[in-house]
């Protein structure tokens, strides 16, 4: 079977490279310096041991992902899925849920562009850099996920070039002051060893991953209407990611040693301005600020506009949201929407980015549990299924997901608590005029090609 494509619906035109680019781009492969001090002092300086539990941890989700793309193509991510395979209300749910972490991320990274540029130019408020940022992504978005793809791939080839130079700097400065001791195992193991804080470190650098899974929301996109090339990609992105991550935090982490910082939030560039002089926290502050700013939030809008189309369509918000532009073949109102909702937080929380960080990633843990919930109801449905990938892998993430959360400080869970609640209020009350959105059913989520 094929999935043919709703009327007005999205053109299909990516491939694996575009799909791996704009996963790579949204994670953004010098995203770990955003978070850098945060992650270090939490993990008590074993930073890379915290990424790699990351990665670890966000390879079952990933599996999980990849096993449900290839069963329901929808844009709506883990809505989608969730809907097809638990029912329109824990559809809703997961929908919802994840929508904290995809409103949330773009405006995380307009606070982390603020924080590079108020190094260069600490007499302009962040808030002024949050308003451009978002004016910026939203023009380029406007013209289609074909404009969006390519600043991508340009984006992430500049990033590793960037983060390369940092670690040979790093690297250099380490073995030239202290040998072969400059690069150890302090960032992997230290004592004394504290498992808690480690996970702490890694309950926040998990964002750093978050983007694998955003490749799923391109489901309506690609080319391939299997769903493998779909899963492959996300497969990729986060080895890939895992691998930068990893290696980064162990040189940096080593460079950070008896490092004292005046603030948590720009320790990367203090570090850098350590190790290579004033002009080289400065240089980092303008590649991270030109290659991280003005490219990563845009496939993050690209992401959650689709999962607000998706549910518009499926009647659980809005049907204004599920219009497309009828030249640029883009979810412009929805687009719209969720950059209005990711300035306002922004603002709001311009001056306390590590607060930001927690509430992205309870509502990303929240809907990854639901990921691998839906892989164990739905496979358990049929003949074919593999015990190790859709019964051993799932039950091990969901327990992942349950350790990391139980380490978040008490105002995410409490947010994220709201959020569920004020979600539940929508489902209970919601008034969706009829005619404004497509039928749930106009699009067959299992169609194979």
């Amino acid at each position: 079977m094929s999935q043919a494509a709703a009327p007005d619906g999205f053109r299909r035109q990516l491939r694996l490279g575009d799909l791996v680019a704009y996963g790579m781009a949204y994670i953004a492969p010098i995203s770990p310096l955003s978070t850098l001090g945060v992650v270090w002092a939490a993990a008590h300086g074993m930073l890379a041991l915290a990424y790699l539990l990351g990665g670890l941890c966000m390879a079952f989700t990933a599996f999980s992902y990849a096993a449900m793309v290839r069963e329901v193509h929808s844009a709506g991510s883990v809505y989608g899925f969730a809907r097809v395979v638990l029912g329109p209300f824990a559809g809703f749910v997961a929908g919802w849920m994840i929508l904290l972490d995809y409103l949330l991320i773009p405006a995380f990274v307009y606070v982390v562009l603020a924080v590079a540029l108020g190094e260069l130019m600490p007499g302009i408020d962040r808030g002024v850099w949050i308003v451009l940022l978002a004016a910026f992504t939203t023009v380029v978005n406007w013209f289609g996920i074909g404009s969006t793809a390519k600043v991508s791939f340009a984006a992430v080839v500049a990033q590793v070039a960037v983060m390369v130079a940092l670690l040979v700097l790093a690297g250099y400065v380490r073995l030239h002051h202290y040998g072969a001791a400059g690069l150890g195992i302090t960032p992997f193991y230290s004592t004394p060893f504290s498992l808690s804080a480690v996970l702490a470190g890694t309950s926040i650098c998990v964002m750093s991953f978050l983007g694998f899974d955003a490749v799923s929301t391109l489901a309506e996109d690609t080319a391939d209407r299997s769903g493998r090339t779909l899963g492959r990609a996300i497969l990729l992105v986060l080895a890939f990611a895992t691998a930068l991550f990893v290696l980064s935090a162990w040189v940096l982490g080593n460079a950070m040693q008896g490092a004292h910082f005046k603030s948590l939030d720009a320790a990367a560039y203090e570090m850098a301005g350590q190790l290579g002089g004033i002009w080289a926290g400065l240089a980092l502050a303008w590649a991270y600020a030109i290659l991280v700013g003005f490219s990563n939030a845009l496939p993050m809008q690209v992401g959650v506009a689709r999962v607000l189309y998706a549910m518009a369509r499926d009647r659980q918000l809005p049907g204004a949201l599920a219009r497309l532009h009828p030249r640029y073949n883009t979810p412009h109102v929805a687009m719209l929407a969720s950059t209005a909702v990711s300035v306002v937080v922004a603002l709001w929380l311009r001056q306390a980015m590590d607060q930001l960080a927690a509430f992205v990633n309870f509502g990303a843990l929240f809907g990854f549990a639901l990921i691998h919930l839906c892989v164990m109801v739905h496979f358990a449905r049929h003949v074919r299924r593999n015990v190790i990938v859709h019964g051993i892998s799932p039950l091990l993430g969901i327990g992942v997901v349950v350790a990391i959360m139980s380490d978040m400080n008490r105002m995410a869970l409490e947010l994220g608590a709201i959020w569920l609640v004020s979600g539940l209020a929508w489902w209970q009350f919601r008034i969706v005029p009829l005619g404004l959105v497509a039928s749930a059913d106009a699009i067959d989520p299992f169609a194979d090609a």
